[in-house]
């Protein structure tokens, strides 16, 4: 069963631009984690001030094995040295028990 891990970051708006900045430039490379299934970065478009860092996961144990590597810590080595963007974060923690999918097809793409 898949896992899904949210870090919720309150980010002023004023710092929204540095905030994905930021993960554009990090060196960490989750795609090449052992385990690791997606990842987004969501910004919001109303006036709330906490952005989403989504990323799936295969397995707790596959995540924990990314948060213990070398990767993840240059990947936030950016946060130590420059401090952070955000002023308060929660890691929000959920199984995955139903996925649906839009069809693929021409449906889909237009």
């Amino acid at each position: 069963m898949s896992v899904v891990k949210i870090n919720a970051i309150t980010v002023p708006r004023e710092r929204f631009d540095e905030f994905e900045r930021r993960f554009a430039t990090r060196a960490g490379r989750v795609s090449d984690a052992e385990g690791f299934e997606s990842f987004e970065l969501l910004r919001p478009n109303d006036d709330r001030e906490v952005c989403l860092v989504i990323t799936r996961w295969a397995s707790e144990e596959a995540f924990l094995g990314w948060v213990r590597s070398p990767d993840f810590a240059a990947g936030h080595a950016q946060h130590r040295e420059e401090g952070p963007v955000g002023t308060g974060s929660e890691i929000w923690s959920f199984d995955v028990l139903e996925t649906e999918r839009a069809p693929a097809g021409p449906a889909a793409t237009a």
